[in-house]
C-alpha cells in the first residue's frame, strides 16, 4: 500500500473520531458543562453545519495552493479548531469550536479523493479512495469506542486531546509521504460554483443526501434498539459498536473492488437494494439477538460498500476542471444524511411505532436513492456528455 495513501487514510482517522465520539459522550460532556442532554446534541449540529458550509468555501479559498499544501493547511486548521475544544471553558465556545473544527472536514476528504484516484494505479482509482476512507471505518471500529471510553472514565477534554494528536501524526506523515504536486491556480475560482448549473450536480447532491440516511437512521436508535427490543445488556453496547465498526471497515474494502470491477452506478444500485434487505430483517426480527448481531455487521457492511462508488460516481459525474469542488459535495452531502437521518428515523419512535420503526425509515431512504441513481442512469444514457450551459437551456426549455 502506498504511503501516501495512508497519510490521507490517517487524516480519515481523526476526522472520524471527533466526528462520532461526541454522540457516546454527550452525557459526560453535559453533566461536565451543566447543560442538558438535548442542548449538548447541538454540538453534533454544529459540527455538521461546519462540514457543510466549509467543504465547498475552504476548497475554493485554497485553489492557489498546492494540492500537498491544502491538505496540510486544512489538517492543521482542523487540528488547531479541535485544540480549542480541549480548552473551551464554557458550552458556548466548544460549540463554536465545534463549529469551525467542521470547517476542514470536507474539504479534506474532497481534495483527497481526487489526489487518491490520481496517484492510484490504472483501474484501481475506487481501491485508492477506499483507502483513504478506511481511516474512517478504522475511527469507528477502535477509535470511537477508545474516545468515548476516555471521554466517560476520565475526561472528554482528553478525547480532543487524543484527537489533536492523531491531527499532528497527519500532518507529518503528508509532509514526508505525500508527493509534490504543482498548483492549478485559476484567475477566478469563485467561477467554479457554476457546476451547479449541471443538473448532474444537483443528482448527486440529492443521491449523497439521502442514501446514506438510511445507515443514520438505523445507528442513531441502535442502543435502544439492541438493549429494549433484543435484549442485550447495556454493558454490551460498546462491543455492539465495534461490530458495526467492522462492518464499516470490511464494507468499505469490499465496496473498492466492486467499483473497480463493476461500474460505480451498478453497485450502487446493487448495494442500495442489499441495504433494504437488511433494514426489513432489522425491522421484522430484530427480537432474536443473534440475528440483531449479524445484522449490525451486515448493515454496517452494506452502509459503507457505498462510500467508494458513491465517490467515483460523483468524480465522474460531471467534466469539469471544479473536480475538487465537486468531490468536496459529497461530506458535505453525507453530513446532510446524517441529520436528515437521525431526524427521520426519530418521527415514528415519537409516534409510538417502537424502536425497529427506524429500520422501515432506512429502507424508504435506500429505496429513494435507487429511484435517483436510475433516474441519473437514465438521463446519462440519453445525453452521455453534454456542457453545462447545453444542460441548463434544456431544463428551462423543459419547463417553458
Amino acid at each position: 500500500m502506498k504511503k501516501s495513501l495512508l497519510a490521507l487514510a490517517l487524516g480519515g482517522l481523526g476526522i472520524g473520531i471527533t466526528e462520532f465520539s461526541m454522540m457516546g459522550m454527550l452525557p459526560d460532556v453535559a453533566q461536565s458543562l451543566q447543560v442538558s442532554i438535548p442542548e449538548a446534541g447541538y454540538l453534533i449540529t454544529a459540527y455538521a453545519l461546519g462540514v457543510v458550509i466549509g467543504a465547498p468555501l475552504l476548497v475554493v479559498v485554497m485553489n492557489r495552493f498546492s494540492p500537498l499544501r491544502t491538505l496540510i493547511i486544512l489538517m492543521g486548521l482542523f487540528t488547531l479548531f479541535n485544540g480549542l475544544s480541549v480548552v473551551a471553558p464554557d458550552y458556548g465556545l466548544l460549540l463554536v469550536s465545534r463549529f469551525i473544527s467542521g470547517l476542514p472536514h470536507g474539504a479534506f476528504f474532497g481534495v483527497g479523493s481526487v489526489i487518491a484516484s490520481r496517484l492510484a494505479d490504472p483501474g484501481k482509482e475506487a481501491q485508492a479512495v477506499a483507502t483513504m476512507f478506511s481511516g474512517l471505518t478504522v475511527a469507528n471500529l477502535f477509535g470511537v469506542p477508545l474516545g468515548t471510553y476516555i471521554g466517560h472514565h476520565f475526561s472528554w477534554r482528553y478525547t480532543f486531546l487524543l484527537i489533536v494528536i492523531v491531527g499532528i501524526l497527519t500532518m507529518l506523515a503528508l509532509k514526508l509521504w505525500m508527493p509534490k504536486m504543482k498548483a492549478a491556480p485559476k484567475n477566478n475560482p469563485w467561477k467554479d460554483f457554476g457546476i451547479f448549473r449541471n443538473v448532474n450536480v444537483w443528482f448527486m447532491v440529492l443521491l449523497f443526501s439521502v442514501a446514506p440516511g438510511a445507515l443514520f437512521a438505523w445507528i442513531s436508535y441502535i442502543a435502544p434498539l439492541m438493549t429494549e427490543v433484543s435484549g442485550v445488556a447495556d454493558k454490551y453496547l460498546p462491543y455492539i459498536m465495534v461490530l458495526a465498526g467492522l462492518g464499516m471497515f470490511v464494507g468499505n474494502l469490499i465496496g473498492g473492488k466492486l467499483t473497480d470491477a463493476f461500474s460505480s452506478t451498478k453497485v450502487v444500485v446493487a448495494v442500495l437494494v442489499v441495504q433494504i434487505l437488511c433494514m426489513l430483517v432489522i425491522y421484522g426480527l430484530s427480537d432474536n439477538v443473534w440475528v440483531s448481531l449479524v445484522m449490525t455487521f451486515l448493515t454496517g457492511v452494506t452502509t459503507f460498500a457505498l462510500v467508494p462508488s458513491l465517490t467515483l460516481l460523483l468524480l465522474n459525474s460531471v467534466k469539469s476542471d471544479a473536480e475538487m469542488l465537486v468531490a468536496s459535495l459529497g461530506p458535505a452531502c453525507f453530513n446532510i444524511a446524517n441529520a436528515l437521518g437521525a431526524f427521520l428515523g426519530g418521527v415514528p419512535i415519537n409516534q409510538g411505532y417502537g424502536y425497529t420503526s427506524p429500520a422501515l425509515v432506512g429502507a424508504v431512504m435506500a429505496a429513494l436513492g435507487i429511484v435517483i441513481s436510475l433516474c441519473y442512469i437514465r438521463r446519462s444514457k440519453k445525453q452521455p456528455a453534454v456542457a453545462a450551459k447545453e444542460v441548463l437551456e434544456d431544463a428551462v426549455g423543459q419547463l417553458s
